[in-house]
């Protein structure tokens, strides 16, 4: 597999785009702005998790979603599939309500007080937290279920998403005026990560693309064994992807090379794909596969550090570091924290309800949100 520059297949472009984000860490105290925490998707926090945590309060909502929650000073958010943007505060209070009266399944980014979500009749939306109104609606003429991330276009702030009719958008924050455009041969359904200038992101057709944002060359493609479903994971120059045939792989981003690949799991291919994005520190790596393991590898060796086989079906639930502990979750509403050296298991919590979405971590609190819409509050004993 060697890399290619060309242009064709699915590319993420962004003609003149700066690439860097304002979202380069999740600083912990109590914010948790985006699809995994911060704009390389790490799914890292330097925040700590309780060492005993109780269930402090549950919001029930009873509509079904598939998004993840977002938290913004302390109030959490996300949209249900009937359309409806709830903002929940620490203290368990409905606190915000919005309706797009159409169908939501993408988790939401929020940015100096403005929540971007996509929709699934098309739509980029803006909406004011503070003004409870649309700012602006940009239209694409397919489905939006990929979360936004956050760049520069030039002196602008800039939102990046994908849509179902083939085409990456940038768009600007402030006004949802279109900056670039780009169609490739498929479907977007997934975040792009940023990384230095450039947006990483896998496809269905098992390859990896590294996009100059500055200039909208693609830069590198790297073939991987089969398609990738789910986002890539960077820290620093690395990065980390698994693809659909159970094999993980590790990636230098600065020379474009793969400098390993390991295949995880053999046998039955839905039973070792990866369809969560793995979280990064900056000694190992953590990934979870169909086989219902959730494996720690060393960056530097790439040797196992260790593997726990959880109580339960994986789904796309991805793994999140919080300092020294681990937490996921599985599609069957367990809710785990391991130790991130050992593997050893310190906490657990039955939810009772399905859960596809992703930790937020905030400081002293940690929030899921179940399928059924239910939000879960922990926080100290």
């Amino acid at each position: 597999m060697r890399l290619l520059a060309i242009l064709g297949g699915i590319l993420f472009l962004l003609f003149g785009c700066g690439g860097k984000s304002d979202f380069s860490g999740n600083d912990g105290e109590m914010d948790w702005p985006l699809f995994r925490g911060d704009a390389a998707l790490s799914g890292y926090t330097n925040t700590k998790l309780p060492k005993k945590p109780k269930l402090l309060w549950t919001f029930k909502s009873d509509v079904r979603t598939v998004s993840s929650p977002v938290v913004d000073k302390g109030t959490t958010y996300w949209c249900d599939r009937r359309g409806l943007v709830r903002g929940v505060d620490i203290n368990g209070k409905e606190t915000f309500k919005y309706d797009f009266q159409t169908a939501v399944e993408a988790t939401p980014m929020i940015y100096d007080s403005v929540l971007y979500i996509g929709r699934i009749d098309g739509y980029m939306s803006a909406i004011s937290l503070a003004k409870r109104d649309t700012i602006w609606n940009y239209e694409t003429m397919g489905q939006v279920s990929a979360s936004p991330n956050l760049t520069k276009f030039g002196k602008r702030k800039a939102v990046v998403f994908g849509s179902y009719d083939n085409y990456l958008y940038c768009v600007d924050a402030k006004t949802g005026e279109m900056l670039s455009q780009f169609e490739s041969g498929y479907y977007l359904n997934g975040a792009a990560a940023l990384w230095k200038g450039h947006v990483i992101f896998g496809g269905c057709d098992s390859w990896v693309r590294i996009i100059d944002c500055q200039t909208g060359i693609q830069t590198d493609s790297l073939l991987l064994d089969a398609y990738v479903p789910a986002s890539p994971a960077i820290m620093g120059d690395y990065c980390y992807v698994g693809d659909y045939s159970g094999s993980i792989y590790k990636l230098m981003l600065e020379n474009g090379k793969i400098i390993r690949h390991k295949k995880i799991v053999t046998g039955n291919s839905e039973s070792g794909s990866f369809v969560s994005v793995p979280a990064i520190s900056s000694e190992a790596y953590y990934f979870v596969t169909g086989d219902r393991h959730l494996t720690s590898m060393s960056r530097k060796t790439g040797k196992e550090n260790w593997k726990y086989m959880m109580k339960g079906n994986m789904g796309e639930s991805s793994p999140v570091v919080c300092d020294d502990k681990v937490i996921i979750c599985t599609k069957t509403g367990i809710v785990s924290i391991l130790d991130a050296e050992s593997g050893e298991l310190l906490w657990e919590y039955d939810t009772g309800e399905q859960i596809v979405g992703s930790p937020a971590i905030i400081k002293n609190h940690f929030f899921i949100l179940t399928t059924k819409g239910t939000l879960f509050c922990f926080g100290k004993d």
